[in-house]
């Protein structure tokens, strides 16, 4: 999951059979592609030494990948370095996908481009429960508003959801915050875009911008908790790999038992993690309305109240009990903390870090670092962004015929 851990290291067969000349360019289109994608910009030198491949090929497959769309090139600054400089290869801005992520407060709408840059966003508030049916009409109605007047290459649209979702066909099984069971997400944006669409898992999301773009970078054992104003979610890489389990639905953290006799969940459990640490009991110990959720942060780390205090103390040593079950279940190098788990882990009072971790096997925990996730709000829409360009950068050409 790393950011070059599709790399090459020269053209590549289909099946362990003799690839012809056109799956073979399509492969190594790919991996180029990757780099690009993953690294945002390298120079023809850099993705020479990356891939293996020699200059003549990397040339040729930079062309083909500047006439389809996906990448520009430029010139470095001028440098005292003998020798012809070497062209940058920079992932396109007009090559883009439109990212949604759902909630129960907002809906919140982004342009992604290659690269996992934010473009454009916007956030349509929320009041009262809204169907899929709603989500799709008034989002698509935001995509079009964003999009007007700009020239855009559109390859699809990507749906984080705070929810369980079947990855096969970006099915919303269920996402019990909002109401929503056995939802056919995907093919509706489909239906009313006329775009390819494709939803995922929120949580799982924004562990994979993270690992690709974010804090997880190069780190090939991960786990990744999320807070929202849905609840908890999370993921896990485990050498270099996703961990999907066998539907999709792995990583489910806010599900953790951490309180004996607890509180009510969704899910009809009690106990659970997102039941006893939530994003608004947090804004009303501070005094904040929703709505100024990015002044969580320094609110929780500057106040003095001890009824606030005892909350995200409380919040603190819940969220330890599922950090010590994730590092002695999985032995993750990194553990991401993001949403208002960020929020929390900056406002403890002592070494949040060692706090987290004090209860864990002192073997598997000795190697941990904790952090925070590095893309602050916009972790969840280049996540949904990735579920688009992962199906384009897996066969550049392809996508761009179709």
């Amino acid at each position: 999951m790393s950011a070059l851990d599709e790399r090459s290291s020269g053209p590549r067969g289909l099946g362990g059979t003799t690839a012809t000349t056109d799956q073979l360019r399509r492969n190594n289109l790919s991996s180029v592609l990757t780099l690009i994608h993953h690294e945002r910009a390298l120079s023809r030198a850099d993705l020479t030494r990356l891939t293996g491949f020699n200059r003549s090929t990397i040339g040729a497959l930079v062309s083909d990948l500047v006439d389809l769309g996906m990448v520009h090139e430029t010139m470095p600054p001028p440098s005292a370095r003998a020798g012809r400089p070497s062209p940058i290869v920079n992932a396109s801005q007009r090559t883009v996908a439109i990212a949604v992520n759902p909630e129960v407060d907002a809906i919140h709408i982004g342009v992604v481009a290659l690269g996992g840059r934010v473009l454009h966003e916007a956030h349509l508030p929320v009041d009262g429960e809204l169907t899929v049916a709603d989500v799709v009409e008034k989002s698509s109605a935001v995509m079009a508003d964003l999009l007007a007047g700009l020239d855009l290459n559109v390859i699809g649209i990507g749906v984080a959801v705070p929810g369980q979702v079947r990855l096969s066909d970006g099915q919303v099984r269920e996402a019990t915050h909002l109401g929503w069971t056995e939802e056919p997400m995907a093919a509706l944006y489909t239906e009313v875009t006329g775009y390819p669409a494709w939803a995922a898992n929120a949580a799982i999301l924004g562990m994979r911008a993270e690992s690709v773009f974010g804090a997880g970078k190069g780190i090939d054992d991960l786990v990744y908790f999320i807070g929202g104003a849905s609840g908890i979610g999370g993921g896990v890489v485990s050498g270099g790999q996703w961990m999907a389990g066998a539907a999709g639905y792995a990583g489910e953290f806010g599900h953790t038992f951490v309180q004996s006799s607890g509180r009510a969940c969704h899910c009809g459990a009690h106990g659970c993690l997102e039941a006893e640490v939530t994003q608004q009991e947090l804004l009303d110990a501070v005094g904040l309305a929703p709505s100024e959720i990015g002044r969580l942060p320094e609110a929780m780390a500057a106040t003095t109240d001890p009824a606030a205090r005892q909350v995200i103390d409380r919040s603190l040593e819940l969220l330890a009990i599922a950090v010590r079950n994730a590092v002695n279940i999985l032995n993750p190098g990194v553990v991401v903390l993001g949403g208002f788990l960020e929020a929390l882990y900056r406002a403890g009072s002592h070494d949040t870090s060692a706090h987290l971790l004090d209860e864990a096997i002192r073997s598997a925990r000795e190697s941990v670092r904790i952090l925070p996730a590095d893309l602050g709000p916009e972790q969840l829409l280049i996540g949904a962004a990735e579920l688009v360009f992962t199906n384009m950068i897996a066969d550049p050409a392809g996508a761009a015929t179709n």
